[in-house]
């Protein structure tokens, strides 16, 4: 099994990040605006790609201010059985460290190093909302 890893540091609070990470508005503006979010264990978070690509991701685990957890039930073949685990570390000077880790794939693909590179996207569009106001959220057409 191998994962995708990535550490991030923001310049937010945790309570922010935690925010920006569970909810609809946060998600919303920095991974994809066709979403249905809730922060609720058990409840499946459905991202919507367009033309009929869903992915839908079960809340796992929420601990505010230090984990989310999501287990992919839908979307691409490869993606189905993986888990992506944000943990927010603790907050220095206004800065607060992020790590995510996608991980259970079960190898090395084209498609592993192309969401490598789209997660790496993803972070850098929640950097941007949480410093300055605004990510680069997917949007259809």
């Amino acid at each position: 099994m191998v994962a995708i890893e990535h550490l991030l540091q923001i310049r937010a609070s945790r309570t922010k990040v935690y925010e920006a990470l569970t909810t609809q508005e946060g998600l919303g503006a920095t991974w994809t605006t066709k979403l249905q979010v809730k922060p609720e264990i058990g409840f499946e978070n459905e991202f919507n790609w367009g033309e009929e690509y869903i992915t839908k991701m079960q809340i796992l685990e929420l601990r505010p201010e230090e984990k989310v957890l999501w287990e992919c039930t839908e979307s691409d073949p490869e993606w189905i059985g993986t888990f992506i685990c944000f943990k927010i570390l603790a907050e220095k000077e206004g800065v607060t460290t992020l790590i995510l880790k996608h991980y259970n794939w079960q190898e090395v693909t084209d498609y592993y190093r192309s969401c490598n590179y789209h997660w790496a996207m993803f972070l850098l569009s929640l950097k941007q909302y949480l410093e300055e106001g605004k990510g680069s959220p997917y949007r259809e057409g």
